[in-house]
């Protein structure tokens, strides 16, 4: 899956929404996120973001790899299939945030 920004920052009639950002998804649909942080991982910069969506499951984060493009003003987010890398990505984030959120272990 390849996620191409939209817009960023975005924002609306004198709201900042300047931590929301638009990808497409496969299916062309655009689909908003709340950016959470950006984390470095084994040389590679990974993000993390909250969908800004009241049907998906409460308190679930998409993390997503940063990959670089042609263009100086557009980024290509990467869907990651390596369980460990999302897990230690997931882990350093929850650390950094550990004041901030109520994670819950499942």
């Amino acid at each position: 899956m390849n996620d191409d920004v939209n817009n960023v920052p975005n924002e609306q009639e004198g709201e900042e929404l300047d931590n929301i950002i638009v990808l497409n998804d496969e299916n062309g649909e655009e689909i908003e996120f709340e950016f959470l942080d950006l984390i470095e991982y084994e040389g590679e910069e990974y993000v993390v973001l909250l969908p800004n969506d009241e049907d998906d499951d409460a308190g679930e984060v998409v993390i997503l790899k940063l990959e670089d493009t042609d263009s100086d003003d557009e980024e290509s987010y990467v869907s990651v299939d390596d369980e460990d890398v999302l897990k230690a990505v997931f882990e350093i984030f929850k650390e950094k945030f550990k004041d901030e959120f109520n994670f819950i272990d499942e």
